[in-house]
């Protein structure tokens, strides 16, 4: 009789059980979402010497506040009920509480997925101030490839707000166009036929639809990966050693982060970053700082202005996501939440968070690894708790 190995024990399925067709689902994603480069190609974004993690903050008083004054779950029941792996909050740059869940190791990578489109957007916003990059510019010059498709006459500005025609289905649980897309990046399981295509060839297929570029606002994953192909073609440098040079190791990151390639390279800056929690901790508490750490300016205060200040709310009003916020903003692939208050942040789906609250000082980190891509009811139990902690801490 085979012998149960440790990773059995801990994970509750051996190793050989997690493939492609898989590991996005539980209980298997709880450990693949932790150790992505063991499922798909994946290319490090270096971060130099690499800072040391603070020491731990428990803080099981505050877990155990009710989420609402009216009584409700707990913060720690919250969390357990969300699948969160990791929660960590600070203010004023002093972390202020640290959770994660049991089998979670504080120093393990996490998958952030679309927190990827806010990570390269600031690479964006930095190649934008060095002249190297114009925001007005069409991708077609960039990226002649584009030619025959929609992306020809896009500009660079028009992916960072999802603000591109395209024909394209964002239903992250599709057989046809969905799963295609994610056989191009090397997400699902190849083909029976083998064929299938790269992420470039992929997204030069893409065609308009009716309306025109720079209209409504249309989430769609596949223009950030353009954006990503775009950095590489401007800079003529791989999107991982650009990110690393522009942002994480001036940020002093605490460790590598990884992002997923296709078969040619091409980098998932749509969704395929993975990284430590402190340190997407750590681009917040640079934002807050006016794009500065430790004196070293990384982003302009210019972009970060642009960012906070100039979503459209009509155009969002519109949109596609416009129940995500309800008087949300949308602009440089941050999101702003509007209403009165001055908070923003990145997301991605299965629970990842990066919320930034400039009022109060706040910034939240919660990567989790939850059942389904995207719950309405857990993504505003959480955001309900990131504006309850940033007021009342």
């Amino acid at each position: 009789m085979a012998r149960v190995t440790e990773f059995e024990t801990i994970n509750g399925f051996p190793r050989e059980g997690i493939d492609l067709a898989n590991w996005r689902t539980r209980p298997y994603s709880f450990w693949s979402f932790r150790n992505v480069v063991e499922m798909v190609r994946s290319a490090r974004i270096r971060s130099g010497d690499g800072a040391t993690l603070p020491e731990p903050v428990d803080k099981p008083e505050l877990l155990s506040r009710p989420v609402r004054s009216d009584a409700g779950p707990s913060i720690h029941e919250l969390l357990t009920l969300s699948e969160t792996d990791s929660f960590i909050v600070s203010r004023n740059g002093s972390i202020v509480c640290e959770w994660h869940a049991p089998g979670v190791d504080r120093e393990d990578p996490h998958l952030v997925f679309s927190i990827s489109k806010s990570i390269t957007a600031l690479v964006a916003g930095i190649l934008e101030d060095q002249g190297i990059l114009d925001p007005s510019g069409p991708v077609g010059m960039l990226v002649p490839e584009t030619a025959d498709s929609a992306y020809a006459d896009a500009t660079v500005q028009d992916l960072l707000d999802m603000r591109v025609s395209l024909d394209f289905d964002e239903s992250y649980l599709s057989q046809e166009a969905y799963a295609r897309y994610r056989r191009a990046m090397s997400w699902n399981p190849p083909s029976s036929g083998g064929k299938d295509e790269g992420m470039l060839s992929f997204l030069c297929g893409l065609q308009k639809a009716s309306h025109p570029h720079g209209g409504i606002h249309d989430y769609l994953s596949p223009n950030s990966d353009m954006l990503g192909i775009v950095l590489e073609r401007a800079t003529g440098e791989r999107f991982p050693d650009l990110c690393s040079r522009l942002l994480w190791k001036p940020l002093g990151a605490s460790a590598d982060a990884f992002i997923t390639v296709d078969p040619h390279g091409a980098p998932r800056t749509a969704g395929g970053v993975s990284c430590r929690p402190h340190d997407l901790l750590a681009i917040g508490q640079m934002l807050l700082n006016g794009g500065t750490v430790n004196g070293r300016r990384i982003v302009s205060q210019r972009w970060i202005d642009d960012m906070q200040q100039n979503g459209d709310e009509e155009v969002w009003a519109r949109g596609t996501q416009a129940d995500f916020l309800k008087t949300g903003r949308y602009r440089n692939n941050w999101y702003q939440v509007g209403g009165g208050s001055n908070a923003f942040l990145a997301a991605g789906i299965h629970g990842q968070f990066l919320y930034c609250d400039p009022d109060t000082g706040t910034v939240i980190a919660c990567t989790s690894s939850q059942s389904e891509p995207q719950s309405d009811a857990l993504d505003q139990g959480l955001l309900g708790l990131f504006a309850m902690l940033s007021k009342e801490l």
